[in-house]
Order: structure tokens, then C-alpha cells, then sequence
């Protein structure tokens, strides 16, 4: 692949499996780098790259180093640690490129963001950039949650919950400073309580003997695209979320903390037996970017596009961008509904699916009245 573009190259790996990526997030003080130092001496961890903002935060015993540059990090136990200098997109790049040339060597990497960031904006990336979209692919969303004070930072930093919601697997930290008869009623507190947030992530004590928080960081979930198969485990899990989240509203619970309105987490599916025409998709998706923006933290379904009665289209998206539409080769089932799942913060969940119905309706009805009036206009040969 030597004198490619990287560009051809992110084409040309569209036909190979996408490197997986685990995004580790958490809010400040959460344990999240706490982790990070440990998998650094993991040896479960090797062939995997660790992409952290900056090495400061990072505490790494150089007598644990075999090479170096610049910007990355080989440790013996084969992990790589990566700084970002500058754009997310480039630091890839250049992991990309040193495997390419053999420098490095890995099938995994993690993304530690910041404790003030939300994953939203990463997710973003991978689906956003035509690179990172074809190199790489969001494998799971890990967050860690203090135990002392995860409570009220959930209730007073709106970013915090956030990282929650989005999270696949969820790590409980900082138990082991709970008095040791609290806590068993520490954790399962806990446990309700980022329920109330993320009814299907998976949800376990780093110091648990039983859960093996550095195998978790390397696990991945299904992708997508490769496959009918591994597309419906993948709307499978997703569409859990919204059943989860309708079937309890736990939000709503005795024990819940005092939120503003405007800090609360929704889901909503939409489901159409009707096939969507092209332009009638086109139309929705642009309408929910602009009315929903920053509010829409993910949404994920197949959708049945009626000039594409024999294949779904995949669509992915966080925050404002919705329209990187993928294709698979067919069904996955004979199920071929169009299921859309949306996650929202700030928007009540009757209030989500009042405004995703009436935006279908009218992005239906604005397709409908183009068609018909592409319908009635004279052909190029055609005089009044």
C-alpha cells in the first residue's frame, strides 16, 4: 500500500476488519487514570494502543520502556502509549501509518479523553472523518464512577451524565474507601443509581475478583459492517436500551438525585413498517440535526429505504452528524422494519417522541409534494 493516499487506504480497508476502539471516559478524579496506569503494566494489554491528551497525567515508569519517539511509547509488556498533539484525526493517522511501515504493532486501541469532555465528540469522529471511519471503529464506551462521590456528581455536572448514558460498561471505582461494612449497600446503591441513567450497560466493581476491568477494555462489540449478523446483535443491543429505559422509568425514582429538567437522559425508537423514500430520510435526518444538535448524544438503527428494498441502510450518529449512511449486502432477518433508537439529554422522553413523529410526517409529506411536482413538470423536449 506503499505511495497511497491515506484516504485510498481507508477505502481499501473497508474490505478488512476495522481496527476496534474502546473510548475510556469518566468524570475528574473517577479513577479513570488510575486504570490507565494499570493497564500500562498489564500484559493482557499487549498489541494495544493507549491514546491519552498528554503524558503528564500518566504516570510511566521509563524503566518499563523498550522504544520511543516522539509520541509513542513502547512498553515491554507490548502496549503502546500514544500522546495526542493536536487533531485526534492526525494522531491515528500516524499510528496507521507506523504499523503500515512495522515501527508498531497492535489490533486494539484506547482513547482516554478528558474528565471534563463528553464522548460524544469522539464517537463523532469516528464516524464523521472518512479516515477514522475507515481504519477504525468505536468498539465500547467504558466509563469509571467514583464511588464517594459519584452521587453528587451526577447531580450537579450535567458532563458526567452524559458519560454515563453512553457508556456500554460502566466501572464503579474507589469502594475500597467505604467503610467495609457499607459497602455491599455502597454498591448496590450505586448500581440503582447509574440505572437510573443506563438501563442495559453492564455495571461492575473495579476491585471486583469476579470482573476483569483490563479484559473489558479490550472487548468489543459487534460491528455493523461486517455483516447481517453482526449488524443485528448490534441493533439488538440497541434497541434494549429504549425497551429498558420505557419499561420502568426509573428516572422517577425515591432515591434518584434532584436533576434540572434540562440534565434528564431519554431514549425513543422509531419503527415504520413502510419503507422510507430516499429524500423523505434525507429530509428527517436534517431536520432532527437541527432541532435536536448538541441534545442528540446517539442514535443507531437500520432503516428500509424504498429504493432499497433488498439491503438496509445502517445509520450511526452523535450530536449533529446523521447523514453517513452505510449499506449492508442484506436483511440480517426477516425483519426488514425500519428501528431507529435515539438517546437524548434535556429532552423528556414524550417530548423526544413527539418531536421524532411529527419531523417523520413532515419530511414524509415535503418528499411527497417534490415528487409530485417533479412528476408534473414538462420534460426537456416539452413546450407550453
Amino acid at each position: 500500500m506503499a505511495g497511497q493516499d491515506i484516504g485510498e487506504q481507508a477505502g481499501a480497508a473497508r474490505h478488512y476488519a476495522r481496527t476496534p476502539v474502546s473510548i475510556l471516559t469518566g468524570f475528574l478524579g473517577s479513577g479513570k487514570t488510575t486504570l490507565v496506569n494499570r493497564a500500562l503494566r498489564d500484559p493482557a494489554m499487549a498489541r494495544t494502543a493507549i491514546v491519552i491528551n498528554e503524558f503528564g497525567e500518566v504516570s510511566i515508569d521509563h524503566a518499563l520502556t523498550t522504544a520511543s519517539n516522539d509520541t509513542i511509547l513502547v512498553l515491554e509488556n507490548g502496549c503502546l502509549c500514544c500522546t495526542v498533539f493536536g487533531d485526534l484525526v492526525q494522531t491515528f493517522a500516524r499510528l496507521y501509518h507506523a504499523r503500515e511501515a512495522g515501527e508498531i504493532a497492535f489490533d486494539h486501541v484506547v482513547v482516554e479523553t478528558s474528565g471534563l469532555a463528553e464522548p460524544a465528540p469522539v464517537i463523532q469522529a469516528f464516524l464523521s472523518d472518512p479516515v477514522m471511519a475507515g481504519l477504525y471503529r468505536v468498539g465500547a464506551v467504558i466509563a469509571t464512577v467514583d464511588a464517594i462521590n459519584g452521587p453528587h456528581t451526577l447531580a450537579e455536572h450535567t458532563v458526567s451524565v452524559a458519560q454515563v448514558a453512553l457508556a456500554d460498561c460502566l466501572l464503579i471505582s474507589k469502594l475500597d474507601l467505604v467503610p467495609e461494612g457499607q459497602r455491599t449497600a455502597a454498591l448496590a446503591g450505586m448500581v440503582a443509581l447509574l440505572r437510573q441513567f443506563n438501563p442495559t450497560a453492564r455495571i461492575g466493581a473495579v476491585d471486583d475478583p469476579r470482573i476483569d476491568p483490563i479484559g473489558l477494555i479490550r472487548e468489543a462489540l459487534p460491528d455493523p459492517g461486517d455483516g447481517p449478523d453482526s449488524a443485528r446483535a448490534w441493533l439488538d443491543a440497541s434497541m434494549a436500551v429504549a425497551v429498558s429505559a420505557h419499561a420502568g422509568h426509573p428516572q422517577h425514582g425515591p432515591d434518584a438525585p434532584s436533576h434540572h429538567h434540562d440534565d434528564s437522559i431519554a431514549s425513543f425508537s422509531l419503527i415504520r413498517e413502510v419503507p422510507l423514500p430516499r429524500e423523505a430520510l434525507q429530509l428527517l435526518l436534517g431536520s432532527l440535526e437541527r432541532h435536536l444538535g448538541p441534545q442528540l448524544l446517539r442514535v443507531k438503527g437500520l432503516v428500509h429505504v424504498a429504493e432499497e428494498p433488498d439491503r438496509p441502510a445502517v445509520i450511526q450518529g452523535a450530536q449533529h452528524l446523521l447523514h453517513n449512511l452505510t449499506w449492508l449486502p442484506r436483511w440480517p432477518d426477516q425483519d426488514h422494519r425500519t428501528r431507529i433508537v435515539f438517546i437524548t439529554q434535556g429532552i423528556a422522553s414524550d417530548e423526544l417522541a413527539e418531536m421524532v413523529g411529527l419531523l417523520d410526517r413532515v419530511a414524509q409529506r415535503t418528499a411527497a409534494a417534490r415528487a409530485r411536482a417533479a412528476a408534473c413538470e414538462p420534460g426537456p423536449g416539452t413546450r407550453n
